[in-house]
């Protein structure tokens, strides 16, 4: 899923959550591609805020013969993406651009699909992305706007045993954190995308509960998102709630997360499928 980065040193972290995030949903993800309304299989593709390509591979998956410009301002996703695109053998099919979207735009074509998931809410003007996206649209083509219901829960609202109800202490603290900074996280896009002069053809929650003990890349997907919660919350939380997170978030540690046996991903993504005009 897109994102810019908040910190460039953070780049290898936030790098290998958002490869784990598509490796752990690839289902989910394939089934939103699915359900986008085309009236034909689109060729030109603009991802908007690509990061390591979650949805760029996907949307090749699902639209074989399309051509894919990804957009991010981070060099390192593209890069990485780029190395993804490689190994699944679709190299030719991916036109990377790094630019930064709150500046000026450079020519992105004219596609007959936009995908943004996750990478609307960082925009510093997302009424201005709108209109931008409109005019590049060829008419009758449709942009999906796809927005995180928060980052996934993981672990059982009575754990851990110690400290229950740590994970959504910690997401309240996170939360608080961030409003104001990130004003359009969650938000509801349908209004806005009709201001901007799209017809909504379809909104949609896809509702994620995947069992932990499908994969191990899970457990990593957890580990990754609580550390990077806890780099943004340690001072907000009690030292025994800050205590019982530094237990579960030690790799070799009996109480280690990787250790349980109960962990799930818990989440939710909507999706707004909005036409241009003929």
């Amino acid at each position: 899923m897109g994102h810019q980065p908040d910190h460039p040193h953070d780049l290898d972290g936030q790098a290998e959550l958002l490869d784990l995030d598509a490796e752990v949903l690839a289902d989910h993800i394939a089934g939103i591609t699915a359900w986008l309304p085309v009236h034909a299989e689109p060729r030109q593709i603009v991802d908007l805020g690509c990061g390591t390509g979650t949805g760029a591979l996907a949307l090749l998956a699902q639209f074989p013969q399309a051509h894919v410009t990804a957009v991010d301002s981070s060099p390192g996703y593209l890069h990485r993406l780029q190395e993804k695109a490689r190994a699944e053998g679709v190299a030719d099919l991916v036109h990377p651009v790094q630019t930064d979207l709150d500046a000026d735009w450079p020519d992105l074509g004219t596609p007959d699909l936009v995908w943004a998931s996750a990478s609307m809410h960082h925009m510093a003007d997302p009424e201005r992305a709108l209109r931008k996206v409109h005019d590049i649209l060829v008419p009758g083509g449709l942009f999906a706007v796809v927005e995180l219901a928060g980052f996934p829960r993981f672990l059982p609202a009575d754990a851990p045993e110690d400290r229950p109800g740590l994970e959504e202490r910690c997401h309240a603290a996170a939360d608080h954190l961030h409003a104001g900074r990130v004003d359009h996280r969650g938000a509801d896009w349908g209004p806005m995308l009709t201001a901007a002069g799209f017809t909504i053809e379809g909104e949609r929650t896809f509702s994620v509960n995947i069992a932990g003990s499908r994969s191990e890349a899970v457990g990593r997907y957890a580990l990754g998102g609580l550390r990077r919660i806890r780099a943004k919350v340690a001072d907000a939380l009690s030292a025994d709630d800050l205590a019982a997170l530094d237990r579960l978030l030690d790799d070799d540690g009996p109480h280690s997360i990787l250790r349980r046996d109960d962990l799930a991903v818990r989440t939710e993504r909507t999706v707004w499928a909005a036409r241009r005009n003929e």
